[in-house]
């Protein structure tokens, strides 16, 4: 890998987002949340916006830093932001003007959850839908795009840091997530609750994304086995449970019939999981370390682990095959990699930095 430049733009997991020859990113610097946009070919900052934010971290998630862990959406000419402590912006994506801002002091005695705001923004037509609140209390709410007014709201447990996914398992379109203390389903146009199953991880660290591989939703946790649910007249019913496979942090990919990801189990390893039913085809022997991100690009995996080291995996039948090492990092990286073509955006510890590949390159369909 080669970079063709670097530049500092703070701390936080929030993973770069490219449109139309731009680049957005959301970070920390000091005691200020700063949203950037970079042209994409020079690294050159075309509008920034700076704002305060008094952040006080969990003990337990010192070595994560103060910075945004929620990455931002970019749609329809808007940039839409989540804050560490939950504070929800929009701004004009060419001129980077504010268009509004919400915050949620008034209505949650906290405005994140333990560890902070991990939840992505989702961009569903006119609505722009995030789970505001914290530890015991929130909602699960869509905003108005243009003018930031609530359109619903689902306020039946406080937020994970699962990032909401749409899709239409069965033929039934819904907005799919976790929260707090449970996996669930709603309209995605009304807030309406269709289905929700139970489900608790030690210190309520709900945080894979859903996947959803035909009629199948595939959930997975810390300490619990990853496990697979039809939905049949708004019952959802179990079709399979792997205990070999326990996910924190990395959520899955599927290509196919397959799932690959990074388990928890033995110190971090990939597997190649059947998604149908629920059978592990493929594992590694493990010690990635505490997580991963995984990216498909078509013929190969691109895994880069909070080690700072990115490995290429080359999809062979079941099994994945390391195809190349880079270390792109010499402190640990949380945010998934940005794929423009032949090139990456990854965000480091305090920079951003776009690579080349110097020989033959995966690239993304």
């Amino acid at each position: 890998l080669v970079a063709a430049w670097s530049v500092v733009v703070g701390e936080g997991h929030a993973s770069p987002v490219v449109s139309a020859g731009r680049v957005y990113v959301f970070a920390r610097e000091g005691e200020q949340e700063t949203v950037r946009c970079l042209d994409l070919e020079t690294g050159r900052e075309l509008w920034r916006d700076v704002y305060p934010v008094v952040y006080d971290m969990n003990p337990a998630a010192r070595g994560h830093g103060k910075g945004p862990k929620s990455t931002p959406v970019v749609a329809d000419g808007r940039v839409f932001t989540f804050g560490i402590q939950g504070h929800l912006s929009a701004y004009d994506a060419r001129t980077g003007a504010l268009l509004w801002r919400k915050t949620f002091g008034r209505e949650y005695k906290e405005t994140s959850p333990a560890f902070g705001t991990s939840v992505s923004p989702l961009v569903d037509g006119s609505r722009v839908i995030v789970h505001v609140g914290g530890e015991d209390s929130g909602a699960l709410t869509a905003f108005d795009v243009a003018t930031g007014q609530v359109v619903w709201k689902w306020a039946g447990d406080g937020p994970a840091y699962t990032s909401p996914i749409i899709a239409a398992p069965g033929g039934t379109r819904q907005l799919i997530t976790q929260s707090q203390k449970r996996c669930l389903a709603v309209d995605p146009a009304t807030g309406a609750l269709q289905w929700e199953i139970p489900f608790t991880t030690p210190y309520d660290q709900n945080i894979v994304t859903p996947v959803v591989a035909g009629d199948l939703v595939i959930f997975g946790g810390i300490r619990n086995p990853m496990f697979a649910v039809r939905v049949s007249r708004g019952t959802p019913v179990t079709v399979w449970e792997s205990r070999e496979i326990s996910q924190y942090m990395s959520s899955p990919v599927l290509d196919g019939h397959r799932l690959y990801g990074m388990s928890d189990k033995h110190r971090g390893s990939l597997f190649t999981l059947d998604a149908t039913t629920g059978a592990v085809l493929w594992k590694s022997e493990g010690t990635l370390g505490s997580n991963a991100s995984v990216t498909d690009v078509g013929p190969a995996l691109l895994v880069l682990t909070d080690r700072g080291e990115l490995t290429v995996q080359d999809k062979k039948g079941d099994a994945l095959v390391a195809r190349a090492r880079y270390q792109v990092a010499d402190a640990p990286v949380w945010a998934s990699p940005a794929v423009v073509g032949d090139r990456l955006l990854i965000k480091g510890k305090t920079t951003l930095a776009l690579y080349g590949f110097a020989g033959a390159a995966p690239t993304a369909d």
